[in-house]
């Protein structure tokens, strides 16, 4: 009796601080976290430290080479150690919305024994460990013997519910025999965590000379994905693509659609290939090869293949946006008859050029020029629904088109120009942001 009624406590202090220690303690944008919540005395455990930049300007952040750490037991005993800085970089120029990470290496002190409440001075952080040590066994190993009891009247649960409720009435498992039984993920599990929004996908109406709606869906399957949290190596790099592009005729009786482009591919895509020392400059990659065809046959049939390389240059303004330059060059090959000069019309460079806020406005262009002065222009717009008094998900859409190739069927017609209004998903632009430098 006396010895349940000292572990409860214990237990308690331990919950509390584990959870604290967990999930960070955030000042002026630092959080700091232990690697592990158990460990024996003399063990080299790691603290963690995230700097986010949550302001409206560049920061700088200089991480300290050395840590002062107070050790407290439940007894009252105190202990101050160092814990030294990995890595030998230490300072940090961190945009606006991103994060930097840093790590410091501490020996468990040899004195220490049972639940460790661990300071940082000149930092209000509060970490736990237990450090009871192996041979006795950590108190986050130690099984939880008893019933289960009424939260609120300290009296035991019928054994029936408990026991549909999949425990044992008699008493439970230690936390690190719980997570070694760990949620294993499904092969659709894996298959869903694999798709991602790969072109924007919107769907606008225009009323120039007649009703009409453009819409596009697009989607990536990512061959290969990393295992745990470590960056993807170079193979694991590689996509599927699909896009489909639409042009239907709202304004006739049977609303047909005019055409439609099915655009499958195969990329190798990376968005962060290089980055600059001072974190303002990044290098992203996506190559390929692609196909576009309309799906008809005998003289609407057209299809077209190319091989492309698209590097993207992307800057970060101190101010919380990024602007990217993302020419994409493109070699045709398996032209089809009925569309042999197609690259006298499309060209073989797309000039893409994008401007996007953090959750704010989004700008892009996109310019491409044939052979005779052949031009085609797209500008589209973008302003998030959240911040209107809609309060939507997805972006507000205005998109202004003009040139050739608004349809593959028509890829030697010029259309004149067109303002279309709707609404757009910028999922994908999430990727640059909120990353650490």
């Amino acid at each position: 009796m006396t010895t349940r009624r000292r572990i409860a406590p214990s237990l308690r202090i331990l919950t509390a601080a584990l959870a604290l220690g967990l999930a960070g303690t955030a000042v002026a944008g630092v959080s700091y976290r232990l690697d592990r919540p158990s460990a024996a005395p003399g063990d080299t455990v790691t603290i963690e430290a995230v700097y986010f930049n949550e302001g409206n300007a560049r920061a700088t952040w200089e991480a300290p080479p050395e840590l002062v750490l107070q050790w407290r037991s439940q007894d009252g005993q105190i202990v101050r150690s160092l814990a030294k800085l990995q890595g030998g970089k230490a300072n940090y120029s961190v945009p606006v919305n991103n994060f930097a990470r840093m790590s410091w290496s501490a020996v468990v002190p040899a004195t220490a024994r049972g639940l460790q409440a661990i300071a940082i001075e000149g930092q209000p952080a509060m970490m736990a460990l237990d450090a009871t040590g192996r041979d006795s066994g950590t108190v986050a190993s130690t099984p939880a013997p008893g019933p289960v009891v009424d939260a609120r009247t300290g009296q035991p649960v019928p054994p029936a519910v408990v026991a549909a409720a999949g425990a044992s009435p008699e008493g439970g498992p230690a936390p690190d025999t719980v997570a070694v039984s760990t949620y294993q993920q499904s092969a659709f599990d894996h298959f869903r965590s694999a798709i991602s929004e790969y072109k924007p996908v919107y769907f606008d109406i225009g009323t120039r000379g007649q009703t009409t709606a453009r819409f596009q869906i697009s989607a990536k399957y990512r061959l290969f994905s990393p295992s745990g949290n470590r960056p993807a190596t170079w193979g694991e790099n590689f996509y599927l693509g699909y896009t489909q592009t639409s042009l239907w005729d709202l304004q006739s009786d049977s609303m047909p659609f005019i055409d439609t482009t099915f655009n499958p591919s195969l990329f190798w895509l990376s968005d962060n290939m290089w980055q600059s020392e001072n974190q303002a400059w990044r290098l992203g990659m996506n190559t390929g090869v692609e196909h576009n065809s309309n799906g008809k046959a005998g003289d609407d049939s057209r299809s077209v293949n190319n091989a492309y390389i698209q590097p993207q240059f992307n800057y970060r303004f101190d101010g919380g946006s990024t602007l990217t330059f993302a020419p994409k060059v493109k070699a045709y090959f398996g032209v089809a008859s009925e569309n042999s000069d197609y690259a006298d019309y499309a060209g073989r460079v797309d000039w893409n050029l994008r401007w996007a806020q953090d959750n704010g406005a989004v700008v892009s262009a996109m310019y491409r020029q044939g052979d005779q002065r052949r031009r085609t222009t797209q500008l589209d717009f973008a302003w998030p629904l959240q911040r209107t008094w809609l309060n939507m998900n997805g972006y507000l859409h205005l998109q202004y088109f003009n040139g050739y190739g608004e349809t593959l069927l028509g890829y030697n017609q010029r259309n004149e120009s067109q303002f279309r209004i709707g609404s757009v998903s910028y999922t994908h632009l999430t990727l640059p942001t909120n990353r650490e430098v």
